[in-house]
């Protein structure tokens, strides 16, 4: 596929830009990680967005065109959107788009898929929007015979298509879900072939991150349980206590609770936690789902809050995460019709190339 003269040219010049692009965008991920990131999403529905599309229009012109750079950002949007519109009529609250500069773009999911044919559904949503993109900026490239236009198709027929590797997190990797697991063997093996052919920094960190997952997912894991612990802190009102006879006791006490837990409709999990004999019941959110084995109490300390007597209390619970086996049970009239979709588009989006090469090449 022959590029535009002028941005043939400024790739030459810039040989060593796509290099010092990714070491950019690997700063800038690092830097928007965290509170940052949820500082633009709380910015509102259009405001974080709009921000981010904008710093990243600006840093792909830095080593493309200006008209290239804004049609990779609309191409990657249109993606984006693909997985809010599917998310929605599934019932999925999501996150605007966030777009990170020579990293692509990403949405939060407020609420995880019930099961692997939500997940698979919502992880369609992309590649097939993108796809419909694409295939309408390839139209208005043979329509005006644009050069621009040409190069920004294949552009996007490419990424929809890269992202049907089924690797985790890649959009192929949660369709495989709801196909079958077996296709993240193929991810792994040819997966990596292909990121090897590519020289992609960013996809081989991708296949790392997922080989290493496959690996805690399914050989670690058969070896030993995995034990988590995490931190809680609970405050105990004591004034009153004390003025009933009740003995507090000292910040070197030790001692395991009895507990209990439940989730809400939002499949939110809750830890309460129960102390009889200083008559407390307190409780506390867990970061994932959860599987509890032991509370302990690990610290009290005596504090002061809006000048009454508080104990603070922090404990350790000790849990594994829950893997819901079933979540995986998906219907084989579905697995067919997922499995089917997902290599007719993989087909499609690989002919596409094809045929904005062709086509390209003789109309330029």
């Amino acid at each position: 596929m022959r590029l535009l003269p002028e941005l043939e040219k400024k790739q030459e010049k810039n040989n060593s830009g796509g290099v010092k692009g990714w070491l950019g965008g690997g700063l800038v991920l690092l830097l928007l990680k965290g509170k940052a990131i949820l500082s633009l999403l709380k910015l509102g529905k259009l405001a974080g967005p709009v921000i981010s599309m904008a710093v990243s229009i600006w840093a792909y012109a830095q080593i493309y065109p200006w008209g290239f750079a804004a049609g990779f950002v609309a191409l990657l949007f249109i993606h984006e959107l693909g997985h809010v519109l599917a998310a929605r009529r599934i019932g999925l609250p999501v996150s605007a788009p966030l777009f990170i500069p020579f990293m692509g773009a990403l949405i939060t999911m407020k609420k995880q898929p019930l099961n692997a044919r939500e997940e698979a559904y919502l992880a369609f949503g992309g590649p097939v929007l993108g796809s419909i993109g694409a295939a309408a900026v390839f139209g208005a490239a043979y329509y005006y015979h644009s050069p621009l236009l040409y190069s920004l198709a294949y552009v996007g027929f490419f990424l929809n298509l890269i992202n049907l590797l089924p690797i985790h997190p890649l959009d192929g990797g949660r369709i495989a879900t709801a196909v079958t697991r077996w296709l993240w063997l193929g991810g792994l093996i040819g997966g990596l072939a292909v990121i090897i052919y590519l020289k992609s920094v960013l996809f081989f960190i991708i296949w790392v991150l997922f080989a290493y997952d496959l690996y805690k997912k399914y050989i670690s894991r058969r070896a030993q349980k995995q034990m988590h612990t995490v931190l809680k802190s609970f405050l105990i009102p004591i004034e009153d206590l004390r003025d009933q006879g009740y003995l507090i006791p000292g910040p070197e006490h030790k001692r395991e609770l009895p507990f209990t837990t439940y989730s809400d409709l939002e499949r939110q999990q809750y830890l309460g936690v129960r102390w009889e004999s200083l008559d407390y019941y307190g409780t506390a959110s867990m970061p994932v789902q959860s599987i509890i084995y032991k509370v302990r109490v690990v610290q009290l300390e005596e504090i002061y809050v809006d000048a009454r007597a508080q104990l603070k209390m922090q404990c350790e619970v000790s849990f594994s995460v829950y893997e819901n086996d079933k979540y995986y049970d998906v219907p084989a009239a579905s697995r067919w019709r997922y499995g089917i979709a997902y290599f007719a588009l993989a087909g499609i989006l690989g002919g596409m190339m094809y045929l904005v090469h062709i086509v390209g090449n003789v109309n330029l």
